[in-house]
């Protein structure tokens, strides 16, 4: 019997070895998915801080672009101020030649008619020419202007003959 409890007491040894080498075992696997569990917490702390790094990152070269676009449209704007200001000084000295221009033609080579015979009226014909023979309208223009909707209009009466001529009489 003494064998047995002897046998029996050797069993319970080599169990309570077997049970102590797997708590061991269990708390080393236990210890090893802490360490695995902080290490994917600190990898994914790392991706959160580089993600929101990355997103000011944006946010800053999104504001930067948008300085740039203003920057850009405040310089267009400049830029059409200055040219419409240009046209605008360049029509209206294109307007004073023609009017100086006009006045000079009849001292001209190409003016046709004799100074002496004609008048200024200056809108919307410029001379009114009295020949002997003829009584002319005269338009002066100069550069790459055009006669303007009146002026057409005028011309066009007169070369379908519908200029009259009218008397009036004050008493």
């Amino acid at each position: 019997m003494i064998a047995f409890l002897c046998f029996l007491l050797i069993l319970c040894v080599l169990g309570c070895i077997i049970l102590y080498k797997h708590g061991n075992s269990s708390k080393l696997n236990q210890h090893k998915l802490i360490r695995e569990n902080q290490e994917l917490f600190d990898t994914n702390k790392e991706l959160n801080a580089a993600a929101l790094q990355n997103q000011q990152n944006q946010v800053h070269q999104e504001k930067e672009l948008l300085l740039q676009i203003s920057s850009l449209e405040k310089q267009l704007a400049d830029s059409e101020d200055t040219r419409r200001t240009t046209l605008s000084q360049k029509k209206s000295s294109e307007v004073r030649l023609g009017h100086i221009a006009e006045t000079l033609a009849p001292f001209l080579d190409q003016f046709d008619f004799d100074p002496e015979n004609c008048v200024f009226l200056g809108k919307p014909i410029d001379y009114i020419s009295f020949d002997d023979d003829a009584v002319t309208l005269i338009e002066v223009k100069s550069g790459k202007s055009q006669l303007n909707s009146k002026q057409r209009h005028i011309r066009d009466l007169v070369k379908n003959n519908l200029v009259n001529w009218k008397e009036i009489r004050i008493q």
